[in-house]
């Protein structure tokens, strides 16, 4: 790419925002796939265009100057209204899509993700994906600081005005106990408190839910094992070290473990979360409707037909929303 001293370029306002948002030149210029010294090159014909300084460089990490934090915003809206005016181009062909940037919960990693790619990629002939996974409240920031054009994820504490949103499931929070150690004929909650709990971490959206949702029930139980990861919870409910509370997604995760732990309902009030598409209002047109509407027979085909096809009382319960 051409350097062009003395102008402002619609890419040298994406590295500035990609600067700020990775704190250093080096993750920047991994993040949009160029070279260091482009990157600082391009930052420096940015300054030089507008004459101000933006960033404090001699800082790790690096700091917007005065004039940085005004442009900052504006840089924003720039690549928001360049995003949308790509996405009005390609409303009436699909396949134009220039580059899609999306992030996935966590759970469906493994599952969901490959197919939607294929999908994708056979509708966008010509378009660059960009794919992570991570957290639910990683993937809102990423969303709200326009690092990601799409998101898959699970119920967010608050919604904002901004946002646009696509329900794709809900699923019930499930008890996973030791195969064969409840008795039908027993009260099952009485049984379970003879196993220690062991807790999804509090650090994360899910954790918190389940643990807001014991309070409400006025159920107390003690802190021994806690973990942020399905596995390492499934293993330990596999060697009958006690029981714990996930979701049909959270289980099939660890689907190594699945033969050797039992599903049953929550002995006490119902809980159950939605999965949504999430993505900015007003900005890519009707591609939103087009990825949730490839999504939801996929998850139908992948996710929740063979899980009810096992567990069948969980029909009316882990579906996919229209």
């Amino acid at each position: 790419m051409v350097d062009t001293p003395g102008k402002m370029t619609l890419w040298a306002v994406e590295i500035f925002v990609a600067a700020v948002e990775e704190g250093t030149i080096s993750l920047a210029a991994k993040r949009l796939g160029a070279s260091p010294s482009s990157v600082s090159q391009q930052l420096t014909n940015l300054e030089s265009g507008l004459g101000v300084l933006l960033l404090n460089r001699s800082t790790r990490p690096m700091e917007l100057t005065s004039a940085g934090r005004l442009f900052l915003r504006r840089a924003q809206n720039i690549l928001g209204e360049a995003t949308q005016a790509k996405a009005e181009l390609a409303v009436f062909n699909f396949s134009k899509m220039v580059r899609l940037r999306i992030g996935v919960v966590d759970d469906f990693d493994a599952d969901l993700t490959p197919a939607l790619m294929t999908q994708l990629s056979k509708k966008m002939k010509g378009c660059q994906f960009l794919l992570e996974s991570g957290s639910s409240y990683q993937l809102a920031e990423s969303l709200e600081s326009r690092s990601m054009d799409v998101i898959i994820t699970a119920d967010m504490d608050m919604t904002q005005d901004w946002m646009d949103i696509h329900p794709l499931l809900t699923e019930p929070f499930i008890v996973v106990a030791p195969k064969g150690f409840i008795d039908p004929k027993r009260d099952m909650m009485e049984q379970l408190l003879t196993l220690p709990f062991i807790r999804y971490s509090s650090r994360a959206m899910m954790g918190r839910q389940i643990e807001a949702h014991l309070a409400r029930q006025r159920i107390n139980l003690p802190n021994r094992f806690e973990f942020n990861n399905y596995h390492a919870i499934l293993s330990l409910v596999a060697e009958s070290a006690g029981w714990s509370i996930t979701t049909p997604l959270g289980y099939l995760r660890a689907n190594r473990f699945v033969e050797e732990v039992e599903v049953l309902p929550l002995p006490f009030k119902a809980l159950s979360r939605t999965i949504s598409m999430i993505t900015r209002k007003d900005v890519l047109d009707r591609i939103p409707q087009d990825v949730a509407d490839i999504s939801r027979p996929l998850l139908q085909e992948k996710l929740v037909g063979p899980f009810v096809k096992k567990i069948p009382w969980l029909a009316d319960k882990f579906r996919v929303l229209e």
